[in-house]
């Protein structure tokens, strides 16, 4: 079935709207269990905290509030097997992408995942969670649960203004040190690049970075997903925001069942779950562990706001790499102007790595390489030698290890 005309785009936003309403008292659930105001719910994911404890490592949650109200949680390992915590130790901080969260570099296990090969390589690590995501679903006085909330009145802007600085800050603070290693996959770049770019003292405090899979330039990307909705990004957001749900594919237990259900091993479905993948970011069937797949879907999607989405597409159709558009009238009243004004990339001076996968359906080659001549910095375009590594490579795949982390730790480690 092929959906092209504006109704059946709008039954697609529906029927969103309408799966994000029924995992809201899921969520609730959750959150509740969590805070240790209710009982379990069935099959709940575990933590990241709790993942990294079951694997050998120690453990810290730390909390931050922006300085527009977010409270966002940290994941902290000091430390490993046979490399105790100490003193002292260079920092590296790792933030992850869009429906993301900080179990992205955990869940591929000792040995394979990002976190775990920084903490054997001597670093003290942090694991960031953007605002509105499981792990910083919290506000001061916002409710992320009320109809109509403000809560969800952000966009990828709000993390690199607000939630990025926070987070580095307290991690500098906490360790006393004076700047650290960064390492982003998509959003997780995109939100490096308005921090730096509007707030240039930040490039002081980064020793280098490393964007896995950088979100910028948009104009060339494949994936079919953002290529269909952007040209009726305005009618999906004006429909959620009239039936008042501002936050997009929650994480809940029902995702985790379904996982569990539908694409453990032996399922019939099982293909189909990975598809849905490879359609997002790219065909890369040998990379793709099956087997991790309800892992994968128990802790992706971990929610966002619409207009974090909203905001990507407009990229998509502007072709630039600009602040979210409000509309001609609000525009002028935020900006003085009747179109957003593009991010200073200029300004943008600590040293940059660009490592991009030819079959990025979401980071086309195209764009990174714009994005490399319009920083001041770059270290390089570092292309992953694997000619089908897709956009979800940079976090799941078999042989990420290999393939990608080891050189971005090596490169870390020049800039010490």
């Amino acid at each position: 079935m092929v959906l092209s005309s504006r109704s059946g785009w709008a039954f697609l936003a529906l029927a969103s709207v309408v799966l994000t309403l029924a995992q809201a008292s899921t969520i609730r659930d959750v959150i509740a269990y969590r805070a240790g105001d209710g009982p379990q719910p069935t099959d709940i994911s575990k933590l990241t905290a709790e993942i990294i404890t079951n694997d050998g490592y120690p453990v810290e949650e730390h909390q931050v509030t922006t300085a527009d109200g977010y409270i966002l949680t940290m994941f902290r390992i000091p430390g490993g097997p046979g490399n105790p915590p100490r003193e002292g130790k260079n920092v590296a901080f790792v933030q992850h992408g869009l429906l993301c969260s900080s179990a992205d570099w955990v869940i591929l296990g000792p040995g394979k995942a990002l976190a775990y090969l920084l903490v054997d390589a001597g670093y003290d690590v942090w694991l960031g969670n953007a605002r509105g995501n499981t792990n910083s679903r919290r506000h001061i006085f916002h409710d992320p649960d009320a109809r109509n909330t403000d809560f969800w009145d952000f966009s990828w802007h709000e993390i690199g203004f607000f939630d990025l600085p926070a987070m580095i800050d307290y991690a500098l603070q906490y360790t006393g040190q004076t700047s650290l290693q960064y390492a982003g996959h998509s959003q997780g770049t995109t939100s490096f690049f308005i921090m730096t770019s509007l707030r240039p003292e930040y490039n002081q405090r980064i020793r280098s970075m490393h964007a896995l899979a950088p979100v910028a330039f948009m104009s060339n990307l494949r994936s079919p997903f953002v290529r269909a909705f952007a040209p009726f990004v305005d009618q999906i957001d004006w429909l959620m925001r009239m039936l008042g749900v501002n936050e997009f594919l929650p994480s809940s237990d029902m995702m985790t069942l379904g996982g569990q259900m539908l694409c453990r091993d032996e399922a019939r479905f099982q293909e189909v779950c990975a598809n849905v993948l490879f359609l997002i970011g790219g065909f890369n069937s040998p990379q793709l562990n099956r087997t991790m797949l309800p892992t994968i879907l128990s802790h992706t999607p971990a929610g966002a706001s619409v207009n974090q989405l909203v905001h990507y597409a407009q990229g998509y159709n502007s072709g630039r790499f600009r602040q979210f558009d409000f509309g001609l009238t609000l525009n002028l009243i935020r900006y003085g102007s009747i179109r957003p004004p593009d991010y200073p990339l200029q300004r943008v001076t600590a040293p940059v790595a660009l490592h991009y996968g030819d079959n990025d359906w979401l980071a086309a080659v195209v764009d990174v390489r714009q994005l490399h001549n319009s920083i001041a910095n770059s270290i390089g375009l570092f292309r992953v030698s694997d000619p089908d590594f897709n956009h979800l490579d940079f976090t799941w795949a078999i042989d990420a290890d290999t393939l990608l982390y080891n050189r971005v730790i090596s490169f870390m480690n020049r800039y010490n």
